[in-house]
């Protein structure tokens, strides 16, 4: 399969748990994610989300309540979710998914230090963007 590293866990079973906002995947080697919607949306790997480079992330904030508006299979290695906000340009390949899941821990304590310093909460609205036209859009 293509994107993938040879023997590299693949996901089994998908499923979307709308009342809950979770995504639940279950890998080829026995491991068992529930992986919510907003740390999907506020680590997606977008060029919106990730910028272009070391430092240009963009911090994602008043993603408490994002809902998946839609899943899309991307060829046999990723899935390209639609979230509530309209965000839908992140390609999520399994090895991402299993990232996420197996690092949800630490990637939410890193997430809460980011809005810490910045003088945010999960809860602040995201400011207006400024103008940024992004070639990738």
């Amino acid at each position: 399969m293509a994107g993938l590293k040879a023997g590299a866990p693949t996901p089994q079973d998908i499923t979307v748990h709308s009342q809950s906002r979770v995504l639940q995947v279950s890998f080829s080697d026995g491991a068992d994610f529930r992986i919510p919607f907003e740390l999907m949306r506020v680590y997606s790997p977008s060029a919106e989300v990730q910028g272009h480079g070391p430092g240009q992330e963009v911090l994602q904030t008043g993603k408490r309540d994002v809902e998946l508006s839609g899943l899309e299979p991307v060829g046999n290695y990723a899935v390209q979710p639609a979230f509530s906000d309209g965000h839908d340009t992140g390609i999520f390949s399994w090895e991402y998914l299993y990232f996420l899941g197996s690092q949800q821990a630490e990637l939410w304590a890193a997430y809460e230090a980011r809005l810490s310093a910045a003088g945010a909460t999960r809860d602040t609205p995201m400011p207006e963007k400024a103008g940024h036209d992004c070639a990738s859009h």
